[in-house]
């Protein structure tokens, strides 16, 4: 057991004990190392199963939803989720008074799918430490480089430290370099438009319409989806290239302003299809237009949600 487990647990018993919250979202193991669950833990609920390491890849602000506001919800939380959950505070999905957030700054996501394709499935043993992962494949041990398998998306990761968390459990880390996520963006828009919708196409016509994207993802919260409505459609959402590149574009529009750029979209797809490379564009839009960066605070509207006097009339003809 490793030293922020233990440190967690004594946390967590403590708002129990101290009756300050009803549930505590965090994860747990499961028969397969590489795949801890999310898990709601509750006042009476044995904690011997509580894990945490970098395998977690859910984002456990998604859950938050799920809940009625009046319940009082403790969560552990990372940089990118700690984010979200200031972003569905701002949209009013639960109260921050009914919210203790327990922040852990993040090292980075290891994405098992880079394990497995070099090990195998069989991996019964999972370790790690500051630099480096080590699983036991077959009885035989492999050790890698923590950043070789990284998760994509952690290495635009620019807010590693939980924002406006409760208690942080763990030593705060450097912030990350935002030029890289720039300099993603602007080797994109500096594709021709045939160059752009070339890799647009090729991403999005492996999608299988799973929606695990929109499932993973904590912003995706709508009662009902645009491609689950009945008629009238108002957009094209069939299983076919139209509609297929349809959900796509409107999905990421969608996130606009809202998306903390945390890749549990991409970590959810089957397909391994990349997505964020639209919403980083957009992220980047919000930054250089109205200087706005998605969940740093959990009072400021995005601005596709407020309006003043002083805005421009940009959109008059």
């Amino acid at each position: 057991m490793t030293d922020l487990i233990i440190k967690l647990k004594t946390e967590i018993k403590r708002l129990f004990n101290e009756n300050i919250v009803d549930v505590v979202i965090a994860f747990k193991k499961e028969d397969s190392p590489l795949r801890p669950q999310p898990a709601f833990f509750r006042p009476n609920d044995s904690l011997e199963d509580l894990e945490y390491n970098s395998l977690c890849q859910n984002n456990l602000a998604n859950y938050l939803t799920k809940y009625p506001h009046e319940t009082r919800i403790g969560i552990v939380v990372r940089g990118c989720e700690s984010r979200s959950v200031n972003a569905l505070v701002v949209e009013k999905q639960h109260p921050r008074e009914n919210l203790y957030l327990i922040g852990v700054p993040c090292q980075g996501i290891v994405d098992f799918r880079k394990l497995v394709y070099q090990t195998g499935e069989e991996i019964s043993g999972y370790s790690e430490n500051q630099d480096e992962i080590t699983v036991i494949f077959k009885g035989k041990e492999y050790k890698f480089d923590r950043q070789s398998v990284l998760h994509d998306s952690c290495f635009r990761c620019v807010h590693p430290n939980p924002v406006n968390a409760d208690v942080l459990i763990g030593e705060p880390l450097p912030e990350g370099d935002s030029s890289i996520v720039r300099k993603s963006v602007e080797s994109f828009e500096a594709l021709t438009k045939e160059e752009r919708y070339a890799w647009f196409r090729h991403e999005a016509e492996r999608c299988i319409h799973c929606y695990a994207c929109r499932e993973a993802c904590p912003m995706c919260y709508c009662t009902e989806c645009f491609v689950d409505h009945d008629p009238p459609r108002w957009t094209e959402s069939s299983v076919s290239p139209a509609g297929t590149q349809a959900w796509h574009i409107i999905r990421a529009f969608h996130q606009a302003g809202r998306c903390t750029s945390c890749g549990a979209c991409e970590r959810a797809c089957p397909m391994d299809i990349k997505m964020t490379y639209m919403t980083d564009k957009l992220n980047e839009d919000m930054l250089k237009l109205y200087n706005f960066e998605s969940g740093m605070d959990d009072k400021t509207q995005p601005p596709f949600s407020s309006f003043n006097l002083d805005d421009k009339n940009r959109f008059v003809a």
